[in-house]
């Protein structure tokens, strides 16, 4: 439009078509720039793209603690009175068919418990540091497992099913929420030293893809192999990397598309981003000197100071967002897992003092920085141990009746369920099955068991099968 002064104009207003076509290099370029160096956004579609949840969830992680080899209930967190007053006594309840056949007299806990926190609940002197964090543990003393043999009864635990094959919890939470970071596995496994009986396995995908089984990293600066490069010039591993590109390339136009082929090329390229952002993630010595002593970290006792460092790369990792994360024990010198058939005092108490501080100590940092309210925490064996002894001073195996117990994630907090007899034998109040606790931790993260489901073998297969319910009385 033409002003009344000689050679003086102004530009007509901007319609909104007009204004955003020429902001696109200006604001509108910068909020681009930004989607696109998430990952999530740039690259859609990709097997572990977050998805959405069937509903609302409570957390957003899960870190597994795994006991390997089955802890004492009776020795841990379900005291039992009777026991003290029938100690070497022959066992006046029924005995259940046993692993190994050698029954010995009724065994009281060498160790004595203390009431913790406003929740008053009792906790052996084996978890003080945990005892703690009390008012923080939904413990449910009610477990039961179908089997009492350590691989089969293993693959129950990390799989729902009693026979390997199966795709275990992990690789469920994958298939179903993907992950919030395209630069690392969506499952990892931070290997302490002791792979559960049954290997592998336990950590697999079975026929779900091959991109959701777990990744076994060690908690040490090189978790995996061949995080760093070769390469001097990382200009010689692109070229050698797009090179590897162009090949499967070729393949997948050759033979079409297959799991195998679509996974190994995933891999190469999550293998990539991994070297740039696994150091940093594993690098603790940047965590404070007072995080360091929280965990753990120095400790004089070795395997205290591995589990330690296990935990802090957990919290690490759910600051990234993986989404499952297990922890295995640590490998103590001349002792065995929790798999105490003999020599029970010394078989607890040096376990336990590898994981009591750190455990308490990842609690506490989860909850003073926010996180905990949405990561569930859970710690469970594969069974328990008998009241009465094996020999003279052991306990075998027992999947009866057994103690787990969960923190964070939408449970509740100073709470016990369930019930086991007077002897912590049996469950006889409350019973949680297998079935009911996967039901439980994916219905916190957001997923009804009953549909996330995968066609597989001409039905549609999930990881509860046809079995488990929502325990609600746990839930917040």
């Amino acid at each position: 439009m033409t002003s009344n002064a000689c050679n003086q104009f102004s530009l007509p207003p901007f319609s909104r078509r007009d204004f955003l076509r020429q902001s696109s290099c200006g604001f509108g370029a910068l909020a681009l720039s930004a989607l696109l160096a998430d990952p999530t956004f740039a690259r859609p579609g990709g097997p572990l793209t977050p998805k959405p949840t069937h509903f609302k969830p409570k957390a957003k992680s899960v870190i597994f603690f795994y006991m390997d080899g089955g802890v004492s209930q009776v020795d841990s967190f379900d005291p039992k009175p009777r026991l003290d007053k029938e100690h070497g006594q022959k066992f006046k309840a029924k005995i259940e068919p046993t692993q190994f056949n050698n029954i010995g007299k009724t065994l009281k806990s060498p160790w004595g418990f203390k009431r913790y926190g406003k929740s008053d609940i009792p906790v052996s002197d084996l978890f003080p540091h945990v005892g703690q964090m009390v008012d923080d543990l939904c413990i449910v003393r009610s477990m039961v497992s179908k089997f009492s043999e350590h691989q089969t009864a293993n693959y129950f635990l990390h799989t729902c099913f009693g026979q390997q094959g199966r795709p275990s919890m992990g690789a469920w939470l994958g298939y179903g929420l993907g992950s919030e970071n395209q630069n690392l596995p969506g499952y990892i496994v931070i290997n302490g030293g002791l792979i559960p009986s049954g290997g592998l396995d336990n950590f697999g995908s079975s026929f779900l893809p091959a991109s959701y089984q777990g990744t076994i990293f060690k908690p040490q600066d090189h978790p995996i192999a061949n995080i760093r490069p070769q390469e001097k010039d990382i200009l010689i591993q692109d070229r050698k990397f797009n090179l590897i590109k162009k090949l499967d390339s070729k393949v997948l136009n050759r033979y079409g598309k297959t799991d195998a082929l679509e996974t190994a090329i995933k891999n190469y390229e999550l293998a990539k981003e991994m070297q740039t952002t696994v150091p940093d993630l594993v690098r603790v010595s940047g965590e404070s000197k007072d995080i360091q002593e929280l965990y753990g970290i120095n400790s004089n006792y070795g395997p205290t100071k591995t589990f330690a460092r296990q935990c802090l790369i957990a919290r690490r990792m759910v600051e990234r967002g993986v989404r499952f994360i297990e922890l295995t024990c640590p490998r103590i010198p001349g002792n065995d897992r929790w798999d105490a058939h003999g020599g029970l005092v010394k078989n607890h108490r040096e376990n336990s003092k590898a994981v009591d501080q750190p455990i308490a100590g990842l609690l506490k940092d989860l909850k003073q920085r926010g996180l905990l309210d949405e990561t569930l925490v859970v710690w469970s064996g594969e069974f328990g141990r008998t009241p009465f002894a094996q020999g003279s001073n052991g306990r075998d195996h027992n999947p009866f009746g057994f103690t787990i117990w969960m923190a964070g994630g939408g449970v509740k907090g100073g709470h016990i369920h369930g019930v086991t007899d007077e002897y912590g034998y049996r469950t006889v109040e409350g019973k949680v099955e297998m079935y009911d606790l996967h039901a439980t931790i994916l219905h916190l993260l957001g997923l009804d068991h009953t549909k996330l489901t995968f066609f597989f073998g001409g039905r549609n297969m999930r990881l509860t099968d046809v079995h488990g319910e929502v325990i609600h009385e746990l839930l917040v």
